[in-house]
């Protein structure tokens, strides 16, 4: 099995074998979510929370003052790899996306650290602390603080706080007619993670799960600033039809994909094909089948990708048109190369329809 030369030592067991599931796969899924909140309190008395629960956003946000919002939002969950410094990273930058998919730049965060602490050596939870301060210290922002718990699985993750102008704020749910959508990094990554626990990723592969999972979404702030981009979200754990979907519900509009323009990363739909698929996709599907149309060639596979959880995933962008150049030129220099044009918002029905 493929890992960094920062690998936990020999008496450890792998991260992996400790847990039920692994990174955002580990997500309640949407139906099931959606029933455990039917009850929750509404938060309209608070006219200053801009943003809560009502459309699923990445995170909250309160407004301070005329050109000062706070952004705040918690992420966390069980080992994806079993490298322990690159579980760290990966944690911390899938919760740090919160806060760029937000339009808003991080200004710290606090660790949340679940440990069985009487099977994992000291020495390998340090490691996992490390690599997410090594993400913290390339977004910018310290670990203030934190709280830990003795537990019987591991999970790692991040409370994290940001800023936002409120002209700036980008929410989920203000895509409108015509917009073109741009997806930032390519899906996958649930893919390669079901390899991985099952013994087939190459060393290629693994690298380039890690280097998609720790990439940070920093391109955010920068494309919240373009009037043209009307909003943004982070496609994680509900895959790139769950988090669109909730576009379509928030703006009461439809949104046509190509499959053919959407990036994926290498061989992941062969290994799709082959059954390395994630429980999670499936969960992911069951829930919103109904609001999808698929192409009659598209098969199971081509289905699994497009609700495969996305452990630290792209930015998903509904811009107008015209726009499209100026967003694309934003990612490139943040470095995702492969971010695409993927499709646009239509009028109608909150469906999504999916072409060859």
């Amino acid at each position: 099995m493929p890992t960094s030369s920062t690998t936990s030592s020999a008496s450890a067991p792998p991260l992996t074998a400790l847990s039920h599931g692994g990174g955002c796969g580990c997500k309640i899924s949407p139906g099931v979510l959606a029933e455990l909140l039917r009850e929750s309190a509404s938060a309209a008395p608070f006219a200053r929370l801009l943003v809560g629960t009502e459309t699923g956003d990445d995170a909250a946000v309160y407004q301070l003052s005329d050109d000062q919002a706070v952004v705040a939002t918690t992420d966390f969950f069980m080992p994806i790899v079993d490298d322990p410094f690159d579980f760290g990273r990966i944690a911390a930058a899938n919760a740090l996306s919160d806060i760029y998919a937000m339009g808003a730049k991080p200004l710290l965060a606090l660790a949340l650290l679940a440990m069985p602490v009487k099977v994992l050596p000291p020495a390998v939870i340090r490691k996992i602390i490390r690599g997410g301060e090594a993400i913290c210290a390339e977004a910018g922002i310290p670990i203030a603080g934190g709280h830990s718990i003795d537990s019987v699985e591991p999970i790692y993750g991040l409370a994290a706080i940001g800023v936002v102008h409120p002209r700036h704020l980008k929410r989920n749910s203000e895509a409108r007619e015509g917009d073109a959508l741009i997806l930032g990094k390519p899906l996958g990554v649930g893919i390669l993670s079901a390899a991985l626990r099952k013994g087939r990723l190459t060393a290629s592969g693994y690298q380039a799960l890690i280097g998609t999972t720790t990439r940070l979404n920093r391109a955010g702030p920068e494309l919240a600033a373009i009037p043209a981009v009307h909003a943004m979200t982070d496609v994680t754990g509900f895959g790139l039809l769950g988090h669109l979907l909730g576009m379509c519900r928030g703006a009461r509009l439809g949104a046509r994909v190509s499959m053919a323009r959407t990036p994926l990363l290498d061989d992941v739909l062969a290994m799709a094909e082959a059954g390395c698929v994630t429980g999670a996709s499936a969960r992911n599907w069951d829930s919103y089948e109904a609001e999808v149309r698929l192409a009659p060639e598209l098969g199971a596979a081509h289905r699994a990708l497009l609700c495969d959880p996305q452990t630290s995933g792209g930015l998903l962008v509904a811009c107008a048109p015209d726009a499209v150049g100026e967003v694309l030129d934003i990612f490139g220099r943040h470095g995702f190369a492969r971010a695409a044009v993927i499709g646009s918002m239509s009028v109608g029905t909150p469906i999504v329809q999916v072409e060859s």
